[in-house]
């Protein structure tokens, strides 16, 4: 299956989007086709061996809207500018006519009502056909500037039979303007004195055009998070190429490339340093404020900043291939894609706009034929039977707003994957954000998770007359020339503690037992209890008894014939694990640890951590396994690992988290990928999955409750009964303002704490 991302050209609400996804899903060879209304973008999953993309493209264009290959950040900023900048300008037009208008219109009620109805009844009835002439003349810029709302709803009703919000509002202002040019001719040609109801027209569009205006620029801050990152990258990179050192644009970088970073300057694609030292700030990328050391050998990050050094690095990973294009293409896929609570809301939206018109006909019908007694008596003013029954079908179509109903999932979902890749959490789909939302039970693996995942010297135990610096730089100096990890691990503790090194004069290794080399003339011996042999003593032993039941290795270090001392070397826990352990049980969620390690070292590192439950000495196979008994006993799992052997279990578990610092298959398994390497970033991912849920089902309360509302009241099911009717006017104002208050809530998000 082929994967496409497409920018979508003429869509205008919800209704166009569930338009869209009906007519891609039904092409044969289309497996998914979700619409993203928030971000106006197609994403596709196709067999090219039955579909082509020009075909899918051709479908969608008879539909009614055009696909349009991905653009670029610059462009598609660029065009999100001028579409802002074009609807603030049809704003002003509207607002400059639609002021005076209004003005004109209800000024004479407004004389009326503050005790001058003499003055209101000489304007009407000696200027009548001149005052609804300049109504007429103010009226028409108000609806030439925004003639794409009756181009586009029309065509959706009566062309494509599939209406959408323009549809709805074209309709009910459509019905306004041609009801009132059929007053204004009765005042011009027969001496009538009609008011027409020019204002509500102007004063519908120019509120549409204000909500239109608001959601745009509201819609454009909840991707600022994406921009940020597509904004990271530098534009040029200084390569040496012919000996020389030269400026070339970061597309013009190519693997093998040696790159040439000052401090103060950003690394311009992934590498290996080969030459220099240096400390880069990687906080971009996994939300980690401090600095990283970095060395000949070490990995640079694409984007990542260098602090203090000048270095050179080898070009590993350039263009679409580096970490923050990989990160970038993570986190627009998951914008894209949808979550499970999204279905009702896109059923209901599939079928809104259609409702909405018979409502509105049945309405106009119920009103005209049937409320006149009822009309004369209980309106204020008196209104005609036909035009109280205008009023209320044009209500009805405007104050309907299938919008809120379509932005709810999508805009939280953009916000919150766009706060977590800021913090290092990148979630890969709206449904693992969604199901990270009911987990209660984590599994942690030990290795690299829960642990540093490599081994440390923990204790130095020395008998004799031996100090422990001595002791050391024997040990760290015998165990230079061996291979195991166990001795790289003394190596690197005699390193780290600045003891020089001695060169050994004869080096032995006794497979499975240890080694044995000659040291400044003295005989040494570094391995297990057996390299060790009758050396023993009771009071040695039961120290290192007392060792391994903590979960470290011990190895025995002798000095011509005599234990010297025991070095301790175990896989010690994260600084974090403790604090992310306990984070994660005060949310009320369970923690275990499973590991293939023996039950004593598990045990130990689970007391460290404090985790209650420990899962030991399951074979790599099983892991998958064991995570589906826990699902069979009625458990929402996440698994967390970073391995390859974890691959298999964090398929199996509802949400499968990777370590960002593990291997690629493992967070290729996931669907969650912590960038930091760390568990408290686990507490982070989850509070953020229930922070956006929350937030989505706020969204979605607003939008079905704001409908469920105002529709009744539209209609004037509230009047019958003594409650207010609704204006059109107002109605344009509660439509427009319910998409903006989504969008409102769901950038709320950028606000939270994780």
């Amino acid at each position: 299956m082929n994967k496409r991302i497409f920018k979508i050209e003429g869509m205008t609400c919800a209704s166009c989007a569930k338009s869209i996804e009906r007519t891609v899903r039904r092409i044969e060879g289309v497996s998914v086709g979700d619409v993203n209304f928030a971000t106006e973008k197609l994403t596709l999953e196709y067999d090219a061996a039955v579909v082509s993309v020009v075909a899918i493209i051709e479908k969608v264009k008879k539909a009614g809207f055009e696909l349009l290959e991905e653009e670029s950040a610059d462009k598609e900023a660029l065009r999100k500018q001028e579409e802002i900048a074009g609807l603030r300008k049809r704003l002003i037009v509207s607002a400059i006519f639609t002021l005076p208008l209004f003005i004109i219109a209800m000024g004479p009620h407004a004389l009326h009502l503050f005790g001058r109805p003499d003055v209101h009844h000489w304007i009407l009835h000696n200027f009548a056909w001149q005052n609804t002439v300049i109504q007429l003349a103010l009226t028409l810029p108000v609806v030439i500037v925004n003639w794409k709302i009756y181009t586009r709803g029309f065509n959706a009703l009566f062309v494509k039979r599939s209406p959408n919000m323009d549809s709805l509002i074209a309709k009910g202002t459509a019905a306004a303007f041609v009801y009132s040019l059929y007053l204004t001719g009765a005042n011009i040609f027969a001496g009538a004195n009609y008011e027409p109801f020019y204002e509500i027209v102007g004063v519908i569009l120019t509120l549409i055009v204000m909500g239109k205006f608001m959601e745009a620029v509201a819609k454009g801050k909840t991707g600022e998070a994406i921009k940020k990152l597509m904004r990271l990258a530098p534009k040029t990179a200084k390569v040496v190429r012919n000996d020389e050192e030269i400026e070339v644009l970061i597309d013009e970088v190519v693997v093998g490339d040696v790159i040439i970073v000052k401090p103060g300057e950003k690394m311009p694609v992934d590498g290996v340093v080969i030459e220099g030292a240096t400390s880069v700030d990687e906080s971009m990328l996994t939300g980690e404020s401090m600095p990283v050391s970095k060395g000949v050998g070490d990995e640079i990050i694409g984007a990542s900043i260098n602090k203090n050094g000048s270095i050179k690095y080898n070009a590993t990973k350039v263009g679409k291939d580096t970490a923050l294009s990989q990160i970038i293409k993570l986190v627009e896929e998951a914008q894209g894609s949808k979550a499970p609570i999204a279905a009702l809301a896109d059923a209901i939206s599939e079928k809104f706009v259609p409702a909405i018109i018979i409502i509105a006909f049945v309405s106009l019908a119920g009103w005209f034929f049937f409320g006149g007694d009822f009309i004369a008596a209980n309106a204020n003013g008196e209104p005609s039977t036909i035009w109280f029954a205008m009023c209320i079908f044009i209500a009805i179509l405007i104050v309907a707003c299938p919008c809120a109903l379509g932005l709810a999932t999508p805009t939280s979902i953009m916000v919150g994957t766009g706060k977590g890749a800021q913090n290092g959490v990148l979630i890969k789909s709206g449904e693992s954000l969604e199901t990270a939302y009911k987990i209660k039970t984590v599994v942690l693996d030990k290795t690299g998770t829960i642990t540093v995942g490599k081994p440390h010297v923990t204790d130095i135990v020395v008998f004799g007359n031996y100090s422990q610096e001595e002791i050391l730089r024997f040990a760290a100096s015998a165990e230079k020339r061996s291979e195991h990890p166990l001795g790289e691990a003394i190596v690197n503790k005699g390193i780290e503690d600045g003891l020089e090194l001695i060169e050994v004069e004869t080096f032995t290794s006794i497979t499975g037992q240890g080694i044995e080399v000659v040291i400044e003339g003295k005989f040494v011996q570094i391995g297990n209890i057996r390299l060790m042999g009758d050396k023993m003593r009771s009071d040695e032993k039961c120290k290192a008894d007392g060792l391994a039941e903590q979960g470290k290795t011990p190895m025995y270090m002798a000095i011509d014939g005599e234990i010297a001392a025991i070095i301790a070397v175990a896989d010690i826990i994260k600084p974090d694990s403790r604090e992310a352990v306990e984070k994660l049980q005060s949310m009320g969620i369970e923690v275990i640890m499973l590991t293939g390690d023996n039950a004593q070292t598990a045990a130990a590192v689970a007391k460290d951590a404090g985790i209650a439950q420990v899962i030991a000495e399951v074979l790599p196979g099983d892991k998958a396994q064991t995570i589906k008994d826990l699902q069979t006993s009625g458990k929402k799992v996440a698994m967390v690992g970073d391995g390859i052997n974890d691959a298999p279990a964090l398929v199996q578990a509802d949400v499968g988290i990777a370590i960002g610092g593990g291997t690629d298959i493992a967070m290729e398994s996931a669907d969650i990928v912590l960038m930091r390497g760390n568990l408290t970033s686990v507490a982070s991912a989850i509070t953020l999955s229930r922070k956006t849920i929350n937030n989505i089902k706020q969204n979605l309360f607003w939008a079905f409750f704001y409908n469920v509302l105002c529709i009744p009241v539209a209609m004037g099911v509230w009047f019958l009964f003594g409650g207010p009717l609704l204006d059109p006017m107002i109605a344009a104002i509660a439509m427009s303002l319910s998409s903006v208050s989504v969008l409102l809530n769901a950038l709320r998000l950028r606000r939270v704490k994780i």
